[in-house]
């Protein structure tokens, strides 16, 4: 329950903030409604179905299943304030969780926009994207591994013609319970070029994370701890090709990243290189992992990817028949450092979407993985469809 409780609270105070006035507006889809002091309610949700079949590797084989059931509320009143309370039924994790204000409302300057709850932590830019919004089915292995992905505190971002600057903070756990500790962070990034298919980003961003132990029910203390791991290209299987494994006890994890977005009418690049650097006490020796990944997507129907607050979004279609775009991956993830042999891949994915409406995408993907741990060698390819329906 008292993980439940932040959230609840959130949109208590949301719906205490908007006085309660009759409808003036109601849209069918996506659901919203808007009311006499142009405060927006609206639903929103993201469900998608996957089906993967591997060869090449024992370990893996084929599945099919939901692999999203997102679903939550936003409030906004524009230019003033904005909340979301979101969730996935299907990983039964608490997702975004936050009130932003606007600081031009405030102070008749635009000084940023001060966000409080539970949010992702910005290092990462494939990892920051919307999960509706991914090129690929999966994130790259780099993402999977380095990426922090959520935590409550307060961030600040300031977007301006060509920069953008965001600082962060954040304590206690998650909203499962999970990941005690405290995480400080920062982001800035350079947009020479920010119109409408025609984008130039390029950015940098780091954190420092300093995990705490944790004493369980039975009075048993565990040591702060880390373990970065990847997926094989798919997340409806647990397996791991490559895995740091426990490395307990931690001081202190630092993460940083350089990223870069390139649009130029329907033809897109955009690339990352990722680091991870953990020290660890009782003597053990400091770890460190690294990896990035670039990828190239084309609209065929002649669409841009839209780009704005410093990240990318579905393109919308531009005719009856929907959009319809070809995509290609290359990334790269090393866990081996010293005594540690968490292993190394690298990986190919091949994709087409289709963009049937602005809120129905159709996925194929094909994976070609070689991943080696400790003298093994695997070399798996997968086979993934997705249908995906959003709003």
């Amino acid at each position: 329950m008292r993980h439940i409780l932040p959230p609840l609270l959130v949109l208590c105070a949301c719906t205490a903030a908007t006085p309660v006035f009759a409808a003036e507006g109601a849209q069918a889809w996506p659901p919203k409604f808007t009311f006499a002091d142009e405060t927006e309610v609206a639903l929103t949700g993201n469900f998608a179905w996957d089906h993967s079949d591997f060869s090449g590797d024992a370990r893996l084989g084929s599945d099919n299943g939901m692999r999203r059931r997102e679903f939550g509320a936003t409030v906004k009143k524009a230019g003033v304030w904005d909340a979301m309370v979101y969730f996935d039924f299907e990983s039964k994790a608490w997702l975004d969780v936050f009130v932003r204000f606007d600081s031009k409302h405030f102070f008749d300057r635009d000084l940023g926009k001060l966000r409080v709850g539970y949010m992702k932590v910005p290092v990462g830019l494939e990892g920051v994207t919307s999960s509706r919004a991914g090129t690929f089915m999966e994130l790259a292995a780099p993402i999977q591994a380095i990426y922090q992905g959520r935590r409550t505190g307060v961030e600040w971002t300031l977007e301006q013609d060509q920069a953008l600057f965001q600082l962060g903070g954040y304590g206690g756990q998650d909203l499962q319970g999970d990941n005690p500790g405290q995480t400080y962070a920062a982001r800035a990034a350079w947009t020479p070029r920010k119109a409408a298919g025609d984008v130039l980003h390029v950015g940098i961003a780091a954190s420092r994370e300093n995990p705490q132990g944790w004493t369980d029910g039975r009075g048993v203390q565990f040591d702060p701890t880390a373990r970065l791991r990847a997926r094989p290209g798919a997340g409806l299987t647990d397996v791991r090709l490559i895995d740091s494994g426990n490395l307990a006890p931690v001081g202190h994890i630092r993460r940083t990243g350089l990223e870069g977005i390139w649009i130029q009418g329907p033809v897109s690049l955009q690339s990352e290189l990722l680091r991870a650097d953990i020290s660890r006490d009782d003597g053990l020796a400091d770890y460190r992992a690294d990896g990035g990944y670039l990828s190239a997507s084309w609209l065929l129907t002649g669409e841009s990817r839209p780009y704005s607050a410093g990240n990318v979004a579905n393109p919308k279609p531009a005719n009856a028949y929907g959009a319809v775009e070809l995509a290609a991956r290359y990334s790269t993830l090393d866990l081996d450092d010293g005594p540690v042999g968490g292993g190394r891949q690298h990986d190919w994915t091949f994709g087409a979407n289709w963009y049937l409406t602005p809120y129905v995408k159709l996925q194929a993907n094909y994976v070609r993985l070689n991943a080696t741990q400790n003298g093994v060698t695997t070399r798996p390819d997968a086979v993934e469809v997705r249908a995906q329906v959003h709003f």
